[in-house]
Order: structure tokens, then sequence, then C-alpha cells
């Protein structure tokens, strides 16, 4: 196939625009106030929304990176709100090609937001218990299904590893992540205060606890 005439000047080597937006990131936001750690991940987040200030809504406990990736080479499974999340974690950079894992359309889950009387997101939380002790969670769509996840664990439920929490939304959504940031230092966490979140930025950060290679296995 005769590729079409070249009418604009641009960068066309993947690896290159991927070095190159991380070196913009890194010189337009400050993330000084993060774990050492944590500092690629906050790059990769804010590649994904193309907004350096993220970096000032972004909190993340001094545990949550070493947690997280410590859970995921010992086979730990992802569980996540969102099946958008779920299709775009990169399975190559899964250290132990991870389970990960969406329920939201298993078919226990409308009956159960029906008796509980909260959203399917939250109810579809509930089926994760079995599997819950010791998994990595990403919540980046429902504001419900991090309150919800706040609630089991306040009953009983097994503790997972480290929670990613970047549900968006005008309703709930800042609220919810303020509930899992006074929920420390009990559990390893990243959350984005405020609205802005999203699958997005739950599919970035974990990309980037799955390998620490930023460029690599970025480019396919």
């Amino acid at each position: 196939m005769k590729p079409p005439t070249r009418r604009y000047e641009y960068e066309t080597d993947g690896a290159a625009i991927y070095r190159a937006s991380f070196a913009t990131i890194r010189r337009e936001a400050d993330t000084a106030h993060l774990p050492g750690d944590a500092e690629k991940v906050a790059v990769r987040m804010i590649h994904a929304c193309g907004q350096p200030d993220l970096a000032t809504d972004l909190h993340v406990t001094e545990d949550f990176v070493g947690a997280a990736r410590a859970a995921l080479r010992a086979g730990a499974p992802i569980l996540t709100d969102a099946q958008m999340i779920a299709a775009g974690v990169t399975r190559p950079r899964l250290p132990r090609d991870n389970d990960v894992v969406c329920l939201l359309r298993d078919e226990r889950v409308p009956l159960l937001a029906r008796d509980f009387g909260t959203t399917r997101s939250a109810a579809a939380v509930s089926l994760w218990t079995e599997r819950l002790e010791g998994a990595v969670v990403a919540i980046g769509n429902a504001p419900t299904a991090l309150f919800h996840l706040l609630e089991l664990l306040a009953d009983g439920a097994p503790r997972p590893a480290a929670v990613v929490g970047v549900p968006v939304g005008f309703i709930g959504a800042a609220e919810s992540k303020e509930a899992l940031a006074a929920y420390a230092p009990r559990i390893p966490h990243l959350v984005v205060h405020g609205r802005r979140g999203g699958s997005a930025m739950a599919v970035a950060a974990l990309n980037a606890l799955a390998q620490d290679d930023e460029i690599g296995a970025s480019v396919r």
C-alpha cells in the first residue's frame, strides 16, 4: 500500500515521541511532593490526560508503589470498576500474566444493585470479596464503587495490597477520594483529588506500576 503524500512536518518515531513527551512533562510538572518511586507513575498519568497541573492534585502514600509492584510480582489480580480500564492494561507489561478483572457485566450485578439500593458499579465491587485479599484495585469511573469498597473494608472485608482511586465526575468523585485519603495509613493508595480522574488515568497508573521501563514497552 502506498503511503499518503507527506504534507506536514511531524515526528513519526514512536520512541522519540515518548521521550520528548516525558521530557516536556518533567519540565512543566512539579512532582517534588511525591515519593521518589511514584514520579514515573505521575508522568504516565499526566501523559494520559495532557495536563501537567494534574501533579498538584496527585497524592501518593509512601508505601503505595512498593506495595502495588510487590503484589503484581506475586501474581495478584487487578480488580477494576470499568471495562475500559481492563481493556487498557497492556498485558505484556504485567509481570506474572496477572488477571485483570471487571465484574460489571456479571449476571448477578443487576439484582445486587437493586437489593442494595446502589449503582451497578458499586454492586459489582461486592463480588470482589473472594479475590480482594492482596489484590491491586483500580477505580477510575464510579465514585460509588470507591465508597462501596471502603464500606466493605470497614465491615471487615479482605484488605487489598494497594488502591488506585481516581473516579471522575461532579457528584461524589471528590468526596470518595477524600474518604480514601482519610482511610490512610491503613491501605497504600494513590488519589487524584477533586473532580478529575477517569479510565485513562487509572490505566496509565497501572501500566506504570506493572513495569518500570518507561519507553520500551510503551511502543508497539
